[in-house]
């Protein structure tokens, strides 16, 4: 029955025990044994266990007779923390009616816990706020509750008090659920609109998709229709989410499941996409989601050739299960045939590289990550260039401008002069602070999205003793010095390591890249000059010796002009080597590059 349904996601800033909370949901409903049970079910890639982050939003289906009489089927989603995963965190809200906001009793309110209440809020979910981790030592759960009326504006008598490690007040939390969360709204009898939320790739039975049902029912057997493409297909399975996936007789208005169709084609599914039936097709599609905008830009090649196909089949399939990924095909004269991808920042680049160096056993260089300019010529064309390749040449240039991002940090009043001096480092402009609790401040600070994106929040943790939350939304685009910096390995440009970046950091960064690459580069029987150039000005160099072979070992005693002949002989090889001698650049040394040395 439509009533006994409640579709809730868990949103929370990174470590404050979103996937312990629903591990424990789990046992406390019976979804799961105790000889089934291990920590963490919901993350179930090999990367999230041992990164220790959700990086995929979980469905999952719990049945909970609650203390009414009834018996209720709660649709979970279980999302990401961190800033980079938060396309995941609004696709989640999508698909829900309510939202538990998890708090850390001893961290308080933090960057991303007041970034997803918004997104809550947007989407008018009813929002239960829940302190977690009441268990510790350290706990402070007054004091949050202070925060959570003052800063997020919430009534403190909703929220409820666990602690997801011990099962603490998770009883009290599901009955919270239950009454105040209310059952999804929609018809049954109307014409089928299913909203895709996600989707995977299975090879025996081709694109699995997820779907939130809106109106209408759907069963086994149907003629259905994806409203974006019109390609049409009968359904062979429908079922909801348990820990596995388990089949079911059909899915009725605000069910939350999935359907196997026999899609092939990968590129027909699209999350945001609405299925209807292909007999009686509803009216109009459902809203959408928001377009994803990426951030952060770097060319993908195969190191063999011969797994070009099969980088492209990879990343349509990474692309179904992550729909914040988009990509295009490059070639690179020195490289070959690639792809240039799209991220939302470089965690989201670590994740999808080694995704794809695990999921589907390729080998892979990525060039230097980079965002994305806006360059106005003379004669008036804006061109939008995310790669040093495409850089117009400077004479031709009115005006250059780079992408601004308002970041907020929030951390303990003893940090802020190291905090505000990473800040000035990285080029911040318009800095402010303000006291949001006894001991607690919130920096905001405007800075260029190119300062941010390589190492800026794993220095903001290194300078707050891991006590800093950070969190940044885009502002536009504001004028900058821009210059191109070529790497020229044994005198010979490598465009893949060519870099945009400021005027006033191209020195350190030309410095920065010849050093890492002399560290990487083995070395060969002639010297390798290591340089940085903008246009024909060299402006820093390093020179990787050469090997030494001793000829004059098997001489023993002897005239000396004996190995000097063979000292001359040596010499006259080098030089004809260096003049014809070509430099193999392995993968790690693109990836050093990216080290930043400060």
């Amino acid at each position: 029955m439509q009533e006994n349904i409640r579709n809730f996601c868990i949103i929370a800033h990174i470590d404050h025990g979103k996937s312990t909370l629903a591990d424990r949901l789990l046992q406390v409903t019976g979804t799961v044994t105790d000889r089934e049970f291990h920590d963490l079910m919901l993350d179930t890639m090999d990367i999230e266990r041992e990164r220790g982050i959700t990086i995929k939003s979980t469905a999952v289906s719990m049945r909970y007779p609650a203390g009414n009489g009834r018996v209720y089927e709660l649709n979970l989603i279980d999302t990401p923390g961190h800033v980079d995963f938060s396309y995941e965190v609004s696709r989640a809200l999508a698909s829900c009616e309510g939202a538990l906001l998890v708090i850390d009793a001893a961290q308080g309110v933090e960057a991303q816990t007041v970034a997803n209440l918004y997104k809550a809020m947007e989407q008018n979910l009813v929002v239960i706020p829940v302190i977690n981790k009441i268990d510790l030592p350290s706990a402070n759960i007054l004091e949050v509750m202070g925060e959570i009326e003052g800063e997020l504006g919430l009534d403190v008598d909703d929220t409820v008090c666990i602690s997801a490690k011990t099962g603490e007040g998770i009883p009290d939390l599901l009955e919270a659920i239950v009454e105040k969360i209310p059952p999804p709204p929609g018809d049954a009898h109307l014409p089928l609109r299913a909203r895709v939320f996600d989707s995977m790739y299975d090879p025996y039975r081709g694109v699995v998709v997820y779907v939130r049902v809106v109106e209408g029912s759907v069963s086994r057997g149907d003629d259905i229709m994806l409203m974006a493409s019109g390609s049409r297909y009968s359904i062979e399975e429908v079922g909801r989410f348990g820990l596995k996936r388990e089949p079911c007789r059909s899915l009725a208005a605000g069910q939350v499941g999935y359907l196997v169709a026999g899609i092939k084609t990968v590129a027909d599914v699209r999350s945001g996409d609405t299925v209807t039936m292909a007999d009686e097709p509803a009216g109009e599609p459902l809203e959408g989601y928001e377009e994803v905008k990426p951030v952060v830009f770097s060319s993908i090649y195969p190191v063999s050739s011969e797994d070009y196909e099969d980088l492209s089949a990879a990343l349509e399939k990474l692309r179904l299960n992550d729909a914040s990924l988009v990509f295009e095909k490059v070639s690179s004269p020195g490289i070959g045939f690639g792809f240039r991808c799209g991220f939302l920042g470089l965690l989201h680049l670590e994740v999808v590289q080694e995704r794809l160096e695990r999921e589907f056993d390729l080998s892979l260089v990525l060039t230097a990550p980079t965002v994305r300019y806006r360059i106005t010529l003379t004669d008036g064309t804006v061109l939008m260039v995310d790669n040093p390749v495409d850089y117009p040449d400077p004479s031709t240039i009115s005006l250059t401008e780079e992408p601004y991002i308002k970041a907020s940090i929030i951390m303990p009043d003893r940090y802020i002069g190291q905090v505000a001096k990473l800040i000035l480092d990285r080029r911040g402009e318009n800095y402010k602070s303000m006291y949001v609790g006894r001991k607690r401040v919130e920096v905001t600070a405007d800075m260029p999205l190119s300062e941010v994106v390589y190492d800026f929040y794993d220095k903001l943790k290194s300078v707050t003793q891991g006590y800093g939350s950070f969190d940044y939304e885009m502002v536009g685009y504001r004028s900058s010095d821009l210059v191109k910096v070529d790497i020229l390995v044994n005198h010979e440009k490598v465009e893949a390591l060519s870099m945009l970046v400021h005027r006033d950091r191209a020195r350190q960064w030309a410095l920065n890249a010849c050093k890492n690459l002399k560290a990487e580069i083995p070395r060969q029987q002639f010297k390798i000059p290591i340089q940085g150039a903008i246009g024909g000005q060299v402006i820093s160099r390093e020179t990787i010796t050469a090997l030494r072979k001793d000829v004059t070992a098997k001489c023993y005693g002897g005239d000396i002009t004996r190995k000097r002949k063979l000292l001359e002989k040596q010499k006259a090889g080098k030089k004809r080597m260096k003049m014809v001698g070509s430099v193999a650049i392995p993968q790690k040394a693109f990836l050093a590059v990216l080290k930043r040395d400060d």
